[in-house]
């Protein structure tokens, strides 16, 4: 399963970034979100599995309270930043059943899907354009002050 992030990563890589840092700050509302209610309901039937998927949705929840948004000051992490640290939240999960040794339980397939779609909703991000905008922006504003 691990080919298909690695089929994932290369064939999104290249598609157009059409996401905005909004869309991608609600994709990783749904991915934290998800982990964390994975990581609720299986904690009476497999810990491993609850675990796992406490540790990636906390992992989550760290770099979105981390980062600093376009249009938002004061925080840790650049949003370009930010998407690196979501690759290594995609690896994390993708490993997470041979690390914690469940690799025959079926949940192993929702770490492996989560890696997929995290990978996915990251390299489909425009992570520069709000960048690009707001230095066209304070161009504009210097040229009307001047």
């Amino acid at each position: 399963m691990r080919v298909s992030a690695a089929v994932t990563d290369s064939v999104t890589r290249r598609l157009p970034k059409f996401l905005s840092h909004k869309q991608h700050a609600i994709a990783d509302c749904v991915f934290a979100g998800t982990f964390l209610l994975t990581g609720a309901l299986q904690w009476r039937r497999n810990k491993r599995v609850a675990i796992s998927a406490l540790a990636c949705g906390g992992a989550q929840v760290a770099n979105m309270l981390l980062t600093n948004y376009p249009g938002e000051r004061g925080k840790a992490l650049s949003f370009p930043l930010h998407g690196r640290v979501d690759f290594g939240i995609a690896a994390m999960s993708a490993v997470m059943p041979e690390f914690m040794s469940f690799t025959d339980d079926p949940k192993k397939k929702f770490f492996l899907r989560q890696s997929v779609l995290i990978t996915a909703i990251t390299n489909l991000t425009n992570f520069n354009g709000a960048r690009e905008r707001r230095n066209a922006f304070n161009k504009r504003r210097r040229t009307v002050a001047a």
